[in-house]
């Protein structure tokens, strides 16, 4: 075989080789996600008593549609036992059914702390099924544990609780966006463990600018019941505000 034969041969094993590596690495994606808050609203309250709050994690996606991630933000540690961390740990599943994106997975909410009061750690445990058409989507989380540990150390049983996100997101273009959400929370016993009833809603309109790569936020944020939940200090956790965020995915 002549030298310009086995050049060719050589770069044809190369081109192969290459395009052999691009398919294997595009099954997996590995993606990133950082971003500094004006205030922590879960579901509608204040998790950091309208505080700053720090927040980022990572997801781990295969092409068949199986991923995990993890998710962290500071909280206020006087409502989680002494924790000052939250850690999302989760896992699930995407599969289209014909124009709609199906999501059903499982989500694990943990709080590392000392327990110096002997307590359990609070903790929730949820399944999930969503789905996403368009510009709309929809999510369903069923509570396998006490929620967030209400009723933990008594006869009362929280679990069974559950929670409905609906949101609508709309991209207008030159990098701007708008979107809103509409929750409603359910706690089974909820006023065995003290709260005002066994239901409440949230509700959140606001606006995203895309500026290089950050995405710049403005959401305004109301309940049903501003005091259902409280900060650590005891004050309603449910006001309506604005909060303000810059994130990046990555």
């Amino acid at each position: 075989m002549n030298k310009n034969a086995l050049l060719a041969a050589a770069l044809s094993l190369g081109t192969v080789t290459v395009a052999l590596a691009e398919e294997a690495k595009s099954d997996w994606t590995i993606t990133g996600n950082a971003g500094l808050f004006s205030d922590y609203r879960f579901r509608g309250y204040s998790q950091t008593g309208y505080k700053p709050a720090f927040q980022g994690g990572f997801d781990v996606a295969h092409a068949s549609g199986f991923y995990v991630g993890n998710w962290n933000s500071n909280v206020e540690s006087g409502l989680y036992r002494g924790a000052s961390l939250e850690m999302d740990f989760y896992g699930g599943y995407k599969y289209a059914l014909g124009p709609v994106t199906m999501d059903a997975g499982l989500l694990h909410y943990y709080y590392p702390s000392s327990k110096t009061d002997g307590s359990k750690q609070s903790k929730q445990t949820e399944i999930y099924l969503g789905a996403a058409y368009d510009i709309f989507t929809a999510k369903f989380s069923y509570g396998l544990t006490n929620f967030f540990g209400l009723g933990d150390g008594t006869s009362t049983n929280t679990k069974g609780n559950y929670y409905l996100d609906l949101g609508v997101a709309k991209d207008l273009g030159n990098g701007w966006g708008v979107n809103g959400h509409y929750g409603y929370q359910y706690v089974k016993n909820g006023k065995d463990v003290g709260l005002s009833s066994d239901n409440v809603s949230d509700y959140r309109v606001g606006v995203t600018k895309d500026l290089s790569g950050w995405v710049a936020g403005a959401s305004l944020v109301a309940t049903s019941k501003k005091g259902y939940f409280t900060t650590a200090s005891g004050k309603e956790a449910g006001k309506t505000g604005l909060v303000l965020s810059l994130s990046k995915a990555f």
